[in-house]
């Protein structure tokens, strides 16, 4: 009966790292973003626009609760996007609330008949 437990423990840990894998991705990319957007990173840039494509799909339901703060500098802009941060807390917390439903889920015993 152990080795059954051991096994869903281990499918329950494998299943948490891939989760928080998949977030780690996407907070890189949300990371990489940021900087770039307050940096004023040149869109037309291969690497910037994929960024940019990438995290705009994820970005979308978070767009239009804040206004975007524009800097403007002597050669670039800077725009500071507080979707993007909220949408980093978002994504965070829904990955923690996953994680934690799949400790929930894996913890339902049968209680033992004597």
């Amino acid at each position: 009966m152990k080795n059954v437990e051991r096994r869903e423990t281990a499918g329950n840990i494998k299943a948490k790292r891939i989760i928080y894998y998949i977030l780690g991705i996407l907070e890189i990319l949300f990371a990489f973003r940021l900087v770039l957007k307050v940096l004023g990173a040149n869109p037309g840039s291969p690497f910037v626009s994929i960024i940019y494509s990438v995290t705009n799909l994820f970005l979308t339901p978070f767009y239009g609760i804040f206004r975007i703060a524009v800097s403007e500098g002597i050669e670039t802009q800077s725009v500071l996007e507080p979707a993007l941060i909220i949408a980093m807390l978002a994504y965070a917390a829904l990955a923690w609330s996953i994680a934690k439903l799949v400790d929930i889920m894996s913890n339902n015993k049968e209680p033992k008949v004597s």
